[in-house]
Parts: C-alpha cells; sequence; structure tokens
C-alpha cells in the first residue's frame, strides 16, 4: 500500500520550479524537483507542518490544505481524489478480511439484457470477475472455464492475468499500455480501500513474481480507469480492436461494467463470429451437452 508522505514525497520530486514559475537564480540543487519549503510556502503552510506530514507525523490536513498542496504539485482530478484519500487513512491502518463480493441482481439483469452480441464483463473492486457473458469470456479468457466466476474461490483476477499468465500477455498487442492502467487503477483503490487485506495481498504477489509489475507500481502512477483501446491478437479470431468502456454501479460502487465495441469492420466481423460461437455453447449449456 501507499502513505500520504510517500505520495507527497513523489509528486514533489516531479515537479520542478520551472514548471511552476519559481526563479531559482541559478544556484545548485540536491533535489530532482521543489524543496520542502518551496512547496510548503507556495501551498501557504508552514515547513515545519508540510515536513511532519511528508513523514506522517501530523494527526490530519484540511481539505484547503490539501487542494492548495495538489494545486502546486499540478496534480490531475484522479491524483487530487488519491491525495485526499490517502488523507483519511491512520498512520498505520490494520488490514483485515473485506466481505465477499457479489455481483448485484440489478447488475446481472443488465448483464442478461446486454445478450450475447455485445461481450461484456463485471469487476470486483481488485479486478476480480464477478460475472461475464459468453461473448465477453470468449473475447478474453477463452481459456478460463466459462463457470469460473461463480466460485468465489476461483474467480479470475484480471491484474493476475495481465501479468502472471502468459497466454492473456501474448495476446495483447498493446500489452504495456494497457498493464500501466491496470496498475494506476489498482493504487487508486489502495487509497480508497487501504485495510483491504485481500488488496493489499494481491498487490503483494505481483510486485514478488512480476519485475514489470513491480517497476511500474514504483513509477507511482495513479488513474481511473474508464475508457480505451484493446488490441488483441485473438487465438480463435485473429486481430480484434475494440474500444472498452466502465459503467459504474450505483447499487454497488465498487463494481464496473466493462462493456467492448468494435472499432473497426474487420473487428465487428470479428465479435460476430465469437457472438455465433457463444451462441451454439449457451445452447449445449441449456440442453446439459
Amino acid at each position: 500500500m501507499e502513505s500520504l508522505g510517500t505520495f507527497l514525497k513523489s509528486r514533489r520530486d516531479r515537479v520542478t520550479p520551472a514548471a511552476i514559475g519559481l526563479r531559482t537564480y541559478g544556484t545548485s540543487r540536491r533535489v530532482p524537483g521543489l524543496r520542502r519549503e518551496e512547496l510548503a510556502q507556495l501551498a501557504g503552510v508552514s515547513a515545519g507542518y508540510y515536513t511532519r506530514l511528508e513523514q506522517g507525523l501530523a494527526d490530519t490536513a484540511s481539505g484547503q490544505v490539501l487542494d492548495a498542496l495538489a494545486r502546486v504539485l499540478l496534480l490531475d482530478p484522479v491524483e487530487t481524489l488519491h491525495l485526499h484519500n490517502l488523507a483519511r487513512q491512520s498512520v498505520k491502518p490494520g488490514l483485515c478480511e473485506p466481505p465477499r463480493e457479489e455481483p448485484h441482481r440489478r447488475v446481472l439483469s443488465l448483464l442478461e439484457s446486454l445478450g450475447e452480441a455485445t461481450p461484456a464483463v463485471v469487476l470486483g473492486r481488485r479486478g476480480d470477475v464477478l460475472a461475464w457473458n459468453r461473448t465477453g469470456h470468449a473475447l478474453v479468457a477463452e481459456h478460463i472455464p466459462y463457470e469460473a466466476p461463480q466460485a468465489p474461490e476461483r474467480r479470475p483476477s484480471v491484474p493476475r492475468m495481465f501479468f502472471l499468465d502468459p497466454h492473456t500477455r501474448g495476446m495483447y498487442r498493446n500489452w504495456t499500455e494497457l498493464a500501466r492502467v491496470h496498475v494506476a487503477y489498482l493504487r487508486l483503490t489502495a487509497g480508497r480501500y487501504p485495510t483491504d487485506a485481500r488488496l493489499a495481498g494481491l498487490i503483494g504477489e505481483l510486485v514478488m513474481h512480476s519485475p514489470d509489475f513491480a517497476t511500474m507500481w514504483a513509477a507511482g502512477e495513479v488513474s481511473d480507469c474508464t475508457v480505451g483501446a484493446m488490441n488483441l491478437r485473438h487465438p480463435t479470431v485473429g486481430a480484434v480492436n475494440v474500444d472498452y468502456q466502465v459503467w459504474l454501479q450505483p447499487d454497488s460502487l465498487d463494481h464496473r461494467v466493462e462493456i467492448y465495441t468494435p472499432n473497426d469492420p474487420a473487428s465487428a466481423d470479428a465479435l460476430q463470429v465469437l457472438n455465433q460461437q457463444s451462441y451454439r455453447a449457451k445452447s449445449f449449456a441449456r440442453r446439459g451437452m
């Protein structure tokens, strides 16, 4: 997980005096970005107070102070949200076992209403697949049993698949771009849920077993995951280029429905093939075959 002080220092190191119009008069500098004193002065707080914040020794920080720091550090809206999330944490938050995640019935009804023509996947807060339609399954994980999300202990984990499953990694032509999105979103989630033992365990596992994840995590990027492009080298239908968009769920704010749509005619044809295969698989399942 990440502390407020660690995040502040990483962002302070990235902001050069020139980026915020601070004149240095040619003096030599021993830090890559702003000095603590410079940041404190520009944000309107004392240097001693800011130092305590960065060292984890201050009890609280007001929203006004956090917004002032975000302004000087040139944080975007998602980074500013992450800053506020980290500030709400206790200095040493204890981990606890979170409740088991289950998709809301309205989410499942939405998935059912989409049918098989539109690939869709329901994701939990840690990126576990809570449900998918057959075309969504065929698009992103046809090598995994379709029934896997039904058993909480066997649910596929998208972050684990991305970093620890060679089959999944080899399927994405823009793997690096998407991997960075997954890491940045996990960091945002970790700020929201600092006591989630399963989330901490997932991050620790990926840091230990994936050098790529460890490098990306150390970079400190944080962002939301809302829209983007996936360029696949699909084992069944070949090249597929789709856009994904995330629908947040008002009944389950931790859960997301990811919808995939083709962005060229050839990809539309490929999804149609997967749709037809999914329809046949669904028909066989209903007949008990």
